[in-house]
């Protein structure tokens, strides 16, 4: 009865582990048509955030924040060129905004991705 009841137990375990495992599987491909969006999204996500990064460097050093041309050739930051996005960064004495925008043919890809002085970012 014990060892029915353990292997009981163990199926509805691996059955709710592999809802749970489809469900997030699930989500990740939500971010576009394909894989391979998926990646480069993530990839833009850990860019913004290196950015981000730089820009508060930056203003801790200058106390202004620079452009993103600026920090490159600073070397502050090594940002691999994409072949869908494309980076700008609206600067003001008080903040700033870094606007990652998407020029590919996936419809179903974030068209812009925000990260601000606050290092919250948002999806358009």
């Amino acid at each position: 009865m014990g060892r029915s009841f353990g292997f009981l137990m163990l199926l509805i375990v691996v059955g709710v582990g592999g809802y749970l495992y489809s469900r997030q599987a699930q989500s990740v491909t939500a971010i576009g048509s394909n894989p391979i969006t998926a990646v480069e999204v993530s990839g833009v996500h850990n860019d913004l955030i290196a950015l981000a990064n730089a820009e508060r460097r930056y203003f801790a050093l200058n106390s202004k924040y620079a452009s993103i041309e600026e920090l490159r050739s600073n070397g502050d930051v090594l940002i691999p060129i994409r072949e869908n996005f494309s980076y700008t960064a609206q600067t003001s004495d008080n903040g700033f905004k870094i606007v990652a925008a998407y020029s590919g043919s996936d419809p179903k890809a974030p068209k812009r991705i925000i990260m601000d002085q606050s290092m919250m970012m948002t999806t358009e």
